[in-house]
């Protein structure tokens, strides 16, 4: 869960996101659908200073090795459940909750291969050595493997992202750390397997359970690791769940602690799975509005960011930025779904910054993730 939490910011995030903005909104071409370079369009516009870089990476390191304030997510089984969030979970204690903490890795390791002399890069190094540990990720796998539920999908799927984003990593330290990882990301994987033909029906909540969220990032995963099994029963279930899905109702969304998009995320996983042929066809029936050069989607309105709910709304704009600026770019005719995009990041992206911000221990995962292209 995303609860309330204040991290304190470096003054600098302030002056990088005045920055940002102005950089956006001069260099900002309206694509025209059809005619433009989506891919071309989209990486202008995620193009970040060395400065900005650095101020982005602040966001993890500042919560990397916060243990208090945790939720934990625990269910307790005798007094000996009873410990520390680091004892728990030595990698992945920081920011907050464990899924923040694996895709605040995810964050601290994207950035480094984004530039790898960042402002912060000797100690993001030293924070993924430290974590990243035979022994461990050994006590992650153990928890799992007693808590079968516990981070399902949600957590499952960073960590999985994780895994690819060390796997594709070009330095010194990434196939260590990958090796150290991969134990627990084939165990979750194994874990996917038996429980995906046991989901009956998806769900389609904005939040943590978001089962086509949930299977997205998993996606890219088997593909990389040609993990044939895991990608079959994605494949299976993603048909089973969305394939006769029609006229999904987008005009009913945002709901109040949403930072996901049912409909959205739908699209985003489809669009992997499903062929071009096959998958225009869907679309067309699933969200029709989006081939209309016409279509408009408001922002989701964040009234009150010291509540932690509430804010999560934030979140919700940089997902949905990152689903549109991946449509556009792998299908051109989607290419005027780029200035939505834009304005979903351009709203939420300012709000990074403040004393009583509730959101930076997960926020920048996902501002990072849509205003970088994946590499």
């Amino acid at each position: 869960m995303h609860n309330s939490l204040s991290i304190n910011k470096p003054l600098g995030l302030a002056i990088f996101f005045v920055c940002l903005m102005l950089l956006t909104s001069c260099s900002d071409q309206s694509p025209t659908s059809g005619t433009s370079d989506p891919a071309s369009n989209s990486d202008t516009k995620r193009t970040l200073t060395a400065d900005q870089l650095g101020n982005l990476m602040a966001l993890p390191l500042a919560c990397a090795e916060v243990e208090y304030p945790n939720k934990l997510s625990q269910v307790l089984t005798s007094d000996g459940d009873l410990k520390s969030p680091r004892q728990l979970h030595p990698a992945f204690y920081g920011c907050f909750d464990w899924h923040s903490a694996v895709h605040g890795h995810w964050s601290m390791v994207r950035l480094l291969k984004e530039l790898p002399t960042v402002e912060g890069y000797r100690q993001a190094k030293e924070i993924l050595q430290r974590h990243i540990t035979p022994a461990n990720i050994a006590a992650d796998i153990a928890y799992v493997q007693a808590n079968p539920s516990w981070e399902r999908p949600y957590g499952w799927t960073w960590l999985l992202k994780l895994m690819l984003e060390l796997d594709t990593w070009d330095d010194p330290i990434a196939a260590p750390l990958a090796a150290n990882l991969k134990p627990l990301a084939e165990a979750l994987s194994a874990k996917y397997i038996s429980y995906l033909p046991k989901l009956v029906y998806p769900i389609r909540a904005g939040t943590h359970t978001n089962t086509a969220f949930g299977l997205t990032f998993a996606w890219d995963y088997s593909l990389h690791f040609k993990d044939s099994q895991l990608q079959s029963a994605i494949a299976r279930r993603a048909a089973a769940y969305y394939a006769e899905d029609r006229n999904c109702p987008i005009n009913w969304e945002p709901s109040g602690y949403d930072f996901l998009s049912p409909c959205l995320e739908e699209v985003d996983l489809m669009r992997r799975v499903l062929p071009r042929d096959q998958f225009i066809v869907w679309v067309n029936n699933f969200l029709p509005q989006l081939s209309s050069p016409d279509f408009s989607l408001a922002p989701g309105l964040v009234s009150d960011r010291t509540d932690g709910k509430l804010v999560h709304l934030d979140g919700l704009n940089f997902s949905r930025a990152w689903v549109l600026y991946g449509l556009a770019e792998q299908y051109p005719e989607f290419a005027h779904l780029n200035k939505i995009a834009d304005q979903h990041r351009d709203y939420s992206l300012p709000n990074l910054v403040g004393d009583s911000y509730e959101g930076g221990h997960w926020l920048g995962s996902f501002a990072i993730n849509a205003l970088l292209p994946t590499k």
